[in-house]
């Protein structure tokens, strides 16, 4: 139940009653006919610009359109008053029937309040962390796996059917310094010293591999030239580290659905189909591409190179997919990959990159147009830098990884459910300042402790309410007259309830996770307001001595809070908790 959805469909339905009469002229297109919160809460519960956007097509005044509106409107029981503003923005209220009810459709609903059947279960394919498989994650693939799991949570709820994908770029010359890296520390596990030259990869995280590589092999590859241990070492140590990628993300409550291998695309004729696919479109020819302007690109050769007509699907210039060699370019098994995934039978691809890979959008947008005909679309989310912080400094690294701080590391500090909800507390691509002292505060400045904390006190209400003898399930609170909750407090939180299936639907179409804890913080808020007035007027305690009705009533209002909250921390991943500690 979208109640704003509900009050659009009214308004759309007075317009067409309105050209029926001849107020409007006939064929007007109302798509952009919004209803919304005001901007000020003082002005009205809902606001509607319809007046607005349909007056120049409608050839009349906003404010004739606007009063027509009006006396529309207020045939309709759930209008209990509608305003004019402005020259022509309509200010509705509504009943307090229609707030009273959002308690009785969150009971009834319960996990499944704000569920939506938005998506129409397309299906949605989410590309996300696809860390190379080289070490622990950082704390950069945390904020980005986060961000992935959230959303594909959200798109869920708001009723797509979601695959989680994980793409190994095991296919690259970095898996070679894994290996040449790993049989250092093989070396080192035989009592040899390591050699760790510039380049390799210093982490101790390697030591535990060194040590199953001589389990493994022996001394086996003692003293003998790469090119006799070198793919073995770089297939076990990349399987050791999908072990430790897969254990990472499971302290984070993230689990994967598919794990896709770039390897896996070589020697199989995928690269090769995809870009047959491109070149019976005319999009692949051979030519020179202009040197670039500032940083000279690695896949820029001053030769003749095989390149791809991206600019025929917006991107800025062509770009090579075979180098002057007769190697394939980083480029081409990318498209490959993405190729695969159309073919899967994906309507609408997501991938979440790090904010190193802004140059890659417009090409790899120009690749998925070209190989779906233009029909699946590719939204690309760049994850920006998260900088940490502990007792006002910058965080140390991490001796265990060598050079960044592991997500392990900032989820032993805080747990997981903190780390979710604070990397979730800003835009992807907005920097995100992460300070471990203030996650852990105690206090209304922290949303991680204030939201759980409203989650809490509600439990505690209920509980408290259970042991003196009344039922609180929700069979027994759904019965209760929600209509002796008439104080201008409790129906404030009831009309921040009413908001949540909206919220639920806008997050979803902007592929947002952060507005579900933007939202919830500001539902906390109203929930602690709410409970501390009581403390000065005592009519809106949660539990009134000797009136069983209107206790009921106002646990079935604290319950329907505690179903939203669960809900929307079900999406970011985050538990709620029945009582703090």
């Amino acid at each position: 139940m979208n109640l704003f959805s509900d009050i659009r469909t009214l308004v759309i339905a007075c317009l067409d009653a309105m050209v029926r009469d001849g107020a409007l002229p006939a064929g007007l297109d109302f798509a952009n006919v919004a209803v919304e919160p005001p901007r000020d809460a003082a002005h009205g519960d809902m606001a509607t610009n319809a007046a607005m956007v349909l007056a120049k097509p409608a050839g009349l005044k906003p404010r004739e359109i606007a009063d027509a509106l009006v006396a529309q409107l207020l045939n309709d029981d759930r209008i209990a008053a509608a305003e004019v503003a402005g020259p022509g923005f309509l200010n509705l209220r509504l009943a307090p029937s229609v707030w009273q009810g959002i308690v009785a459709t969150a009971l009834a609903q319960g996990n499944d309040f704000g569920r939506s059947a938005m998506g129409q279960n397309l299906r949605v394919n989410v590309e996300f962390v696809s860390a190379n498989p080289t070490g622990p994650m950082h704390v950069g693939h945390t904020r980005g796996a986060v961000v992935g799991d959230a959303l594909s949570n959200l798109l869920a709820f708001a009723g797509y059917d979601v695959t989680r994908e994980y793409y190994i770029n095991d296919g690259g010359a970095q898996v070679d310094v894994l290996a040449r890296s790993a049989y250092e520390r093989y070396r080192e596990a035989h009592g040899m010293s390591p050699e760790i030259a510039e380049g390799l990869y210093p982490g101790e995280y390697l030591i535990e591999v060194g040590e199953a590589l001589k389990a493994e092999f022996g001394d086996r590859f003692l003293d003998k030239p790469e090119s006799v241990w070198l793919e073995t070492v770089r297939n076990f140590a990349t399987e050791r580290m999908m072990i430790m990628i897969r254990e990472d993300l499971a302290a984070l409550g993230v689990r994967m659905d598919v794990y896709s291998s770039e390897k896996a695309l070589y020697g199989t004729g995928e690269i090769e189909a995809a870009i047959e696919r491109l070149s019976a479109q005319g999009l692949i020819y051979e030519g020179v591409l202009e040197p670039p302007k500032g940083k000279t690109p690695e896949d820029w050769e001053p030769r003749e190179q095989t390149l791809f007509r991206s600019t025929a699907h917006g991107d800025d210039v062509d770009r090579p997919i075979k180098k002057s060699d007769g190697a394939w370019t980083y480029f081409a098994p990318d498209i490959a990959y993405h190729y695969n995934k159309i073919t899967r039978g994906f309507d609408m691809l997501i991938d979440i990159f790090g904010a190193d890979h802004g140059g890659y959008v417009k090409r790899m947008k120009a690749a998925v147009s070209a190989l779906s005909d233009g029909q699946v679309p590719l939204d690309i989310k760049l994850i920006q830098l998260v900088k940490l912080y502990k007792n006002g400094e910058p965080f140390k690294m991490s001796k265990r990884a060598g050079t960044f701080v592991t997500l392990r590391d900032v989820v032993e500090e805080v747990g997981a459910d903190v780390t979710r909800f604070v990397m979730l507390t800003r835009k992807n691509d907005a920097t995100l300042d992460f300070d471990f002292d203030k996650v852990l505060e105690q206090s209304k400045d922290n949303p991680v402790f204030y939201v759980q904390y409203a989650h809490a006190r509600v439990c505690s209400v209920l509980r408290k309410a259970a042991e003196s003898g009344i039922d609180t399930s929700d069979a027994a609170l759904s019965q209760a007259t929600i209509a002796r909750l008439d104080h201008e407090a409790e129906l404030a939180m009831m009309r921040k309830l009413a908001e949540w299936p909206r919220i639920v639907e806008l997050a979803a179409r902007t592929q947002e996770p952060h507005r579900i804890a933007a939202y919830l913080s500001e539902l906390a808020a109203e929930f602690h307001g709410l409970w501390n007035r009581g403390n000065d007027i005592p009519a809106l305690r949660f539990v009134q001595e000797g009136d069983p009705a209107t206790t009921s009533a106002k646990l079935a209002l604290a319950r329907a809070t505690g179903v939203a909250i669960s809900a929307g921390l079900a999406i970011l991943g985050v538990t709620p908790v029945e009582e703090m500690r």
